[in-house]
């Protein structure tokens, strides 16, 4: 029976060196690599952290190109792009399609549809439909881009269907210019930030993809199981046992060990930071998935230009993030207005320069 054993056990190794088993092996391997920076991007968004986001995609994007995707991997795919487009949503300078009037949220609008598939909820994909048209209006109105938001309004009436009396409202809002209408506050681009993290919540609680995850998490596990049990065992050195006790010892650890639980590192918490962030959709996936004649898209672009002078409407808008956030929340405040690419640290400074100058009213 030895012998048997052993036979097998080097059949089975020598099998998997085989040539024709490699590129088996590969795809695995690459569907994993794909799925665990599918969650970490995800946490990215959830934590709403822009250069980390933007680093995670890139990779993503490397390996998505790099071989051929199953059809899971293809819906992540869509789903990472339409993520990048919601993150970047507020910056009107940055292109995912060849077409410039397409800004960011249309284009995640365009994806969205493709992804109703994925959503269990239908109320929840109408509302994150709706949510995308009037924040697409918004963001345009906010900038003083009145031009972009009777565009946008066009747009989605060629493209999609909604409410006559939601376009209606919205085209009015636009002709009055009133860029802080209660709607606009009402389905505000937090709120489309917050109703976009449920969506991604319910999708990995039904696709996990934590492989990696768990046996890294168990791996780092056991790694600090063992280091305890050095310690103890070098702190007890000098302390001589009998025999049996230092074999129910070692077996009690080992049932630990075994039985040591994975947690979860993704688990939902119900911290809400509102913000805003880049990958690319090609112009194949695009048209796989989409029923209407999409444009091409191209690798992003964004230009980013050196902050000007401050303006009576800059401090307007710090004075009104600040009443609405409080003093300090300077990064949250970032996510409200746009500050022309202007930091944190640029707001707190010119907070102070206001105090100073007593003109903080």
């Amino acid at each position: 029976m030895d012998d048997e054993n052993d036979y097998d056990t080097s059949s089975e190794a020598s099998n998997t060196n085989e040539p024709d088993s490699f590129p088996r092996i590969t795809a695995v391997a690459t569907e994993w690599m794909l799925d665990f920076l599918f969650v970490s991007l995800c946490r990215r968004f959830k934590e709403r952290k822009l250069n980390d986001f933007n680093e995670t995609l890139k990779a993503f994007e490397i390996i998505s190109q790099s071989s051929s995707l199953t059809e899971k991997s293809h819906e992540k795919t869509l789903i990472c792009a339409f993520l990048a487009r919601v993150m970047h949503g507020k910056e009107l300078d940055v292109l995912f399609e060849e077409d410039e009037s397409v800004m960011p949220l249309m284009s995640a609008a365009k994806i969205w549809l493709n992804l109703n598939h994925t959503v269990t909820d239908e109320s929840l994909f109408k509302n994150t439909t709706i949510l995308l048209l009037i924040q697409s209006v918004a963001v345009c109105m906010e900038k003083g881009k009145r031009s972009f938001a009777s565009s946008a309004l066009r747009w989605f009436d060629k493209h999609q269907e909604f409410p006559q009396n939601l376009t209606v409202k919205l085209s009015t809002i636009v002709t009055q210019r009133d860029t802080y209408h209660p709607f606009f506050m009402s389905f505000s681009f937090s709120r489309l930030l917050d109703t976009v993290q449920f969506y991604l919540d319910s999708y990995l609680e039904k696709n996990p993809s934590d492989f990696l995850i768990k046996a890294a998490t168990d791996l780092i596990q056991s790694s600090k199981d063992i280091r305890g049990l050095e310690e103890v065992a070098s702190q007890k050195s000098s302390q001589p046992e009998t025999p049996n006790e230092s074999t129910q010892k070692l077996k009690k650890t080992k049932r630990k060990l075994l039985s040591t639980k994975i947690s979860d590192m993704w688990a939902t918490d119900t911290t809400k930071n509102p913000h805003v962030s880049v990958r690319r959709l090609s112009k194949i996936e695009l048209s796989q998935t989409t029923s209407k004649k999409s444009p091409e898209t191209s690798m992003v672009q964004k230009k980013r230009k050196p902050p000007q002078k401050w303006t009576s409407l800059l401090d307007k808008y710090l004075k009104e993030g600040v009443k609405r956030h409080g003093q300090g929340k300077w990064s949250l405040i970032l996510m409200d207005y746009d500050f022309e690419g202007r930091t944190g640290t640029m707001l707190k400074d010119r907070w102070r320069v206001l105090m100073k100058s007593h003109d903080v009213g």
